[in-house]
């Protein structure tokens, strides 16, 4: 049977703008089915067509030089837009990458993604702890997940950071296994739940010579056997 088919994603740009003046320079994407990589990717460098900031070249590692000559946008859409497919797309701070995708998309002629394609692993960290750092480095750190890889922001190496992440949101690998599932339980006047009732109660395989010879047992042991006092009340209940 098919497994839930996602891809995760990241995007490398010159700024914060989108509807401005500011283009992807990368975008990495990988594929993950019911929630773990398959190994298979897309992943390209676009020539933005003006020059990198320097502050951003600090951060990603890319710069102006070696941009020029690679790919327009337009040029890597069809096949963009061919990996992802109708999946669910999943990014850290989404609204940032969906801003450049589709703004790169409708300058390409293309019609933008709609905003319920997307997932983010942001606003779901948030959700599950809320008040505690939130970044993709936090998150990895938080998880135990290995940033050894990363001297730079990349939009590949993010992707794949992200994967590792979102499966850990999503409940981690025991997920699968059904090792985290909750039973189902009733609750009581204290507020707290309880084990619910079983459907049938079990029945007792003791011989009425069994009970008994337990019953000598405990009678010959020294001292106030707190069984005993359970035992004498249970008896006073039934007379």
């Amino acid at each position: 049977m098919d497994g839930i088919r996602e891809i995760v994603f990241d995007t490398e740009t010159t700024g914060f703008h989108a509807n401005g003046d500011d283009r992807i320079t990368e975008i990495g994407c990988i594929e993950i089915i019911d929630l773990l990589p398959t190994g298979k990717s897309f992943h390209a460098y676009c020539d933005p067509l003006r020059d990198v900031p320097p502050k951003v070249v600090e951060i990603t590692g890319l710069t102006t030089a070696f941009l020029r000559g690679k790919p327009l946008f337009t040029d890597v859409a069809d096949d963009f837009l061919a990996f992802v497919g109708d999946s669910i797309m999943i990014a850290h701070n989404a609204q940032f990458d969906i801003g450049f995708i589709n703004a790169e998309l409708v300058r390409s002629g293309r019609d933008p993604l709609p905003q319920s394609r997307f997932k983010d692993t942001l606003a779901m960290a948030h959700a599950k702890y809320p008040g505690s750092p939130a970044s993709l480095d936090a998150l990895c750190k938080k998880f135990g997940i290995s940033l050894s890889g990363r001297d730079k922001h990349g939009a590949i190496v993010d992707s794949e950071l992200l994967a590792a992440v979102y499966l850990e949101l999503c409940g981690g690998r025991a997920m699968n296994l059904g090792l985290d599932a909750v039973p189902e339980a009733t609750e009581n006047e204290s507020g707290f739940p309880s084990a619910r009732r079983r459907p049938e109660m079990l029945i007792g395989k003791l011989t009425s010579e069994e009970r008994e010879a337990h019953r000598v047992f405990v009678g010959e042991l020294k001292g106030d056997a707190v069984w005993e006092k359970v035992w004498t009340r249970r008896e006073r209940g039934r007379g």
